[in-house]
């Protein structure tokens, strides 16, 4: 299973890494819609919500050979990056050059 994490690295007042309140993994489904499922691996199951929520506007419509995929899934990183929430993609397939 091939899959790449993005870890937040939000830094307390004295320099030392704040653990991520959640972590999630979104994994690819296939080519019929929806494409996409957002897993709560760990945290308080409100913030993997609200996050699910936001990714799946995102993502629902999207496979992952769409053009708008790659934008798409950096603003997804970048929220998760944002809410201190690490994130797994699981495409499903090998990961072109990470």
């Amino acid at each position: 299973m091939a899959s790449m994490t993005d870890v937040a690295t939000n830094l307390d007042g004295d320099g030392e890494p704040i653990p991520p309140i959640a972590g999630v993994r979104v994994v690819y489904l296939g080519p019929v819609a929806p494409h996409w499922e957002i897993r709560g691996d760990f945290g308080d199951r409100a913030v993997v919500d609200e996050f699910r929520s936001r990714a799946m506007a995102r993502l629902v419509l999207l496979p992952p050979h769409d053009p708008q995929f790659r934008r798409n899934r950096e603003r997804v990183t970048r929220d998760a990056e944002r809410e201190n929430i690490t994130i797994v993609w699981d495409l499903g397939t090998p990961e072109e050059g990470a």
